[in-house]
């Protein structure tokens, strides 16, 4: 009998092997100043790859990972999705991680009738670019936290934990940087408060000097930021030459590694909403953390949220597959929004995470907890948020 049993799963191995495999679109940031987002991303979507095929795969079919670097631009993110449908011939697509690659690029899985779960960018505009009358079947999908929620998040932080009213939002000019900046006035605005200034800067803008005095000038007591990691540590690196301490209260993007590591001791102490934080509070994200280092080489995740999202980005897509049975696209959105198996996920468990009118996954900021930089990582900031991540 053991033997019969070897036998039939040998039988099964070469199956799914020999099947022709489910190729599945990745696009993000490889290279530049977004990459750690993106190679974070792309790490956690490997790492689901491989554990959905050595379980047999998808409909007897092992996933194929078709990856191709958009260099955080809007133009090339355009360019390589159409390369995935037109000549790669993906069944869906998973990543995408900065707001103007995914308003540019998605719109081609929209047209082609090809799902995509949006696995990092976070612009509240994302998911809502094809929605009804105009479009009656919306093709977008996602599982990080909107931008209208961190945005809310960082406001309690400064005015209602802090008790903060002067504040400053420094942001950069790309559509990430301007839309959470209307994210944060909004915010600010429900709350009776109006920043003292708004500063603009460029990507690799090296000196915030100006933008930091006329802060300071104005009686800022927080600085609170839309950008990303080596601009967001020329703001922490600035105040600290300036010997001006007051809290820095940002987007999840202060938890890059690039932030971390180009700012140093002056990151410490930057906060910033995470739908995950590299802590083993259950035993999921125990195996997940361990899977990240047997595969990487290396405990540290660049960042931990960017690859907790695209692993849970590719079970959800799997479940979703073998409930449509099908790899046609309508089937798959179709079973996307009527997701009936419960996925075990890492940033939590999706019970019907999707429907007909919501394509995102976090839709209150009881989902996110808030992190601090601490000696050089990513922690919790209150032990009330992991005594929740652990279900306690």
């Amino acid at each position: 009998m053991p033997r019969l049993i070897l036998a039939l799963l040998c039988l099964l191995a070469l199956s799914v092997h020999a099947a022709p495999p489910l190729r599945i679109g990745v696009s993000g940031p490889f290279t530049g100043g977004s990459s750690p987002m993106g190679i974070s991303m792309r790490e956690g979507i490997r790492i689901a790859a491989a554990e959905i095929n050595a379980g047999g795969g998808v409909l007897g079919r092992p996933i194929e990972l078709i990856e191709r670097d958009d260099e955080a631009r809007n133009e090339r993110g355009a360019q390589v999705v159409q390369e995935l449908i037109e000549k790669e011939h993906v069944v869906a697509g998973l990543g995408i991680v900065n707001t103007g690659v995914a308003l540019a690029s998605q719109r081609a899985y929209q047209h082609a009738r090809i799902p995509v779960i949006t696995s990092v960018a976070t612009g509240s505009v994302i998911t809502k670019q094809f929605v009804p009358p105009q479009y009656p079947d919306n093709f977008v999908f996602r599982i990080s936290a909107n931008d209208t929620l961190q945005a809310a998040m960082i406001v309690m932080e400064a005015i209602d934990r802090r008790g903060l009213k002067r504040v400053s939002i420094f942001h950069d000019a790309t559509n990430y940087g301007q839309l959470g900046r209307e994210d944060l006035e909004r915010a600010l605005a429900a709350r009776g408060v109006h920043p003292v200034t708004v500063e603009r800067f460029q990507i690799r803008e090296s000196d915030m000097t100006t933008q930091l005095r006329r802060a300071r000038e104005a009686g800022a007591e927080a600085i609170l930021t839309y950008g990303i990691g080596p601009e967001l540590a020329q703001i922490a690196n600035g105040m600290a030459r300036m010997n001006w301490r007051v809290p820095l209260i940002g987007s999840w993007t202060l938890a890059m590694s690039n932030f971390i590591d180009n700012a140093g001791p002056n990151a410490e102490g930057a906060r910033m909403p995470q739908t995950f934080i590299a802590e083993p509070t259950t035993p999921r994200r125990r195996a997940f953390l361990d899977a990240w280092k047997k595969s990487s080489g290396s405990a540290r995740i660049p960042v931990p949220p960017a690859a907790a999202q695209g692993y849970d980005s590719l079970l959800l897509l799997a479940a979703a597959i073998r409930q449509a049975g099908s790899t046609e696209g309508d089937r798959i959105r179709e079973a996307l929004e009527e997701l009936r198996e419960k996925v075990e996920g890492v940033i939590m468990t999706y019970h019907q995470p999707f429907s007909k009118d919501n394509h995102e996954t976090i839709t209150s900021v009881h989902d996110i907890f808030m992190g601090e930089v601490r000696d050089g990582k990513v922690v919790f900031a209150y032990d009330e948020d992991r005594r929740r991540a652990s279900g306690k």
